[in-house]
């Protein structure tokens, strides 16, 4: 590319719990676009109106979202660039809010034909005094968020007493635990390429699993029978095209002979670190780190006026 090609704007940090991973994965993405030829500008997301001025100052052709969880890939960002009209990477506000409720989510997948876990939503008072009818073991988690922030296992009487959040009114999945092998697949521009199976050292595959090296053992291909990595693809595939995602998406499943092929969650703005799943697959698939950055800015759009 030449130095006339576009500016890019790479959002990075933010106001969620996984600022960290941004601001990791957000120099990892500046580095790759400007060895594409990219003029790159890298910001580091706390304030909102910061951010309107630095694009009122940088005009940037497209905005790189490099943020994860609330304000990153909940509808927020991009609700707010769809009304400035600046073109922006990964899925737009429709798919990215309904990916970010794992509520939702489920209602979507199980209309189109891929199984689901049995699932009760609920305020965390309402569980803590009331309990839930989802026999254990099962999993608790907040209906949005993202990288496995406040997910508890509860198997026993003494697991609920580390059931803790600080807001009582936040809304929470209790969810029925699916034991077995943790499946994920990227969907790249509406295709399915591979399925990793995730090893992790520990019983569950949480936040410190994903992003600290060596923790988690990612098989690739993953170790399952030929049917169960179709059922995988052909079900990434099509909670990607019915939520309207954009280039990139990775959904995440639990296998077991009983269970089958059940899905966990569809994540619309896929971490980019080193470690992460997305860029391992797509090299699996022939497609650099570096290429894959350019094909999302390359795909970048914003919904029509």
């Amino acid at each position: 590319m030449s130095e006339n090609s576009k500016k890019v704007l790479v959002l990075m940090g933010g106001l969620s719990a996984e600022r960290e991973v941004s601001l990791n994965s957000g120099q990892d993405i500046v580095n790759a676009l400007k060895s594409k030829g990219y003029r790159v500008v890298a910001h580091d997301f706390t304030d909102v109106w910061k951010l309107i001025d630095v694009i009122k100052k940088e005009k940037p052709d497209v905005i790189f979202n490099g943020l994860y969880g609330n304000w990153g890939e909940d509808g927020e960002i991009q609700g707010m660039l769809d009304l400035m009209q600046i073109p922006y990477t990964h899925s737009g506000l429709k798919a990215s809010a309904i990916g970010m409720d794992k509520y939702i989510t489920k209602m979507v997948a199980k209309s189109c034909g891929i199984r689901v876990a049995p699932s009760q939503k609920m305020r965390v008072r309402d569980f803590l005094a009331n309990g839930t009818v989802i026999n254990m073991p099962y999993v608790v988690k907040p209906v949005c968020d993202g990288s496995s922030v406040g997910v508890f296992i509860v198997n026993n009487q003494e697991d609920l007493l580390k059931v803790k959040y600080k807001d009582l009114d936040r809304e929470i999945l209790i969810e029925k635990y699916i034991p077995g092998q943790e499946l994920t697949v990227m969907c790249l521009e509406d295709k399915a390429y591979v399925v990793t199976e995730l090893k992790a050292a520990d019983e569950f595959y949480d936040y410190k699993a994903k992003y600290t090296d060596g923790m988690t053992k990612h098989i690739l291909p993953a170790e399952v029978p030929y049917e169960v990595s179709e059922i995988c693809k052909a079900y990434a595939e099509k909670l990607h095209q019915r939520l309207g995602c954009n280039t990139v998406s990775r959904v995440d499943m639990r296998y077991n002979i009983e269970d089958g092929v059940v899905l966990l969650e569809i994540n619309t703005n896929p971490g980019m670190t080193a470690l992460s799943l997305v860029p391992e697959q797509a090299k699996y698939a022939g497609i650099s780190y570096e290429e894959l950055c350019a094909k999302l800015v390359e795909n970048a759009s914003c919904r029509k006026i």
